[in-house]
């Protein structure tokens, strides 16, 4: 059984002390793609490196994540569009707009986002968008994209099933989690209104971590926890949500299977 965690900041601090051990349990359980998003300048470094030494299982995207859009925004963004322009990367990501943290540069973050959605159409690469208490912020950018091709992922997503399902309508994946484990968070419910074709899995390591190791630190491995999770919500077997989400996930990503490798 093949799974792809489509979201895990494993350059993280958080790993520094056994990350290759944290890949290698990944991989033994079945994960065999980690996508890597960026946050800002000062991950960049460390995240391309961790390409360079796994580089069959970890691909990277690049974006400026909105909690990192600040006064300085301007310089951040020229170095991610610098970035993108000369390197190897997958995705725009992880871009969007957070409201739950601080809502100070609510206009910088707006601005950032639609110049990443304006790199997504000139490179033609797929997004994944943050979007904390910011769904209805969101889609009002997203209308001005409207027949431009602008598709990828709604990541950790934490919205109601009518969210989901307009995310859905608008081209876009989403992006179960940990937090499909737990009580009350209300993503069972958009979950039980999507067909598997319309999801892709992830762990948002080292973040959210599914129940039973919530309260820990998250990694790869746990994403069984949400396959299952899934897998009992749809009432499938967990084999055939990891075919199809993983499938979804390496077609939107343009990921070679491991037979072309």
């Amino acid at each position: 059984m093949m799974l792809v965690d489509t979201h895990a900041h494993l350059y993280m601090g958080h790993f520094d002390h056994d990350r290759d051990q944290v890949i290698q349990r990944a991989v033994e359980n079945g994960i065999r793609r980690i996508l890597l998003p960026n946050i800002d300048s000062d991950s960049i470094r460390p995240m391309n490196q961790l390409v360079k030494t796994f580089p069959d299982v970890c691909h990277p995207m690049m974006g400026l994540h909105p909690t990192s859009v600040g006064s300085n925004y301007r310089e951040e963004f020229d170095n991610i569009r610098k970035q993108l322009l000369s390197g190897d990367y997958v995705a725009i990501g992880e871009i969007g707009i957070d409201l739950y943290w601080d809502k100070t540069h609510l206009r910088e973050q707006c601005l950032v986002f639609e110049q990443e959605l304006d790199l997504a159409v000139e490179m033609d690469k797929p997004v994944v968008i943050h979007a904390r208490d910011s769904f209805d912020v969101i889609f009002e950018v997203l209308q001005k994209y409207e027949g431009k091709g602008v598709k990828g992922i709604f990541h950790a997503f934490s919205g109601n099933p009518a969210q989901a399902l307009e995310a859905v309508e608008r081209g876009f994946l989403i992006g179960i989690g940990g937090m499909v484990t737990y009580k009350n968070s209300g993503v069972d419910r958009a979950v039980m209104e999507l067909d598997l074709s319309h999801m892709v899995l992830e762990t948002d390591a080292p973040f959210l971590p599914p129940v039973p190791h919530r309260g820990k630190r998250n990694e790869p491995a746990y994403i069984t926890h949400v396959a299952e999770a899934v897998a009992r919500l749809k009432s499938v077997d967990q084999a055939a949500v990891a075919h199809t989400t993983s499938a979804n996930a390496m077609q939107l990503f343009g990921l070679k299977q491991e037979s072309e490798i």
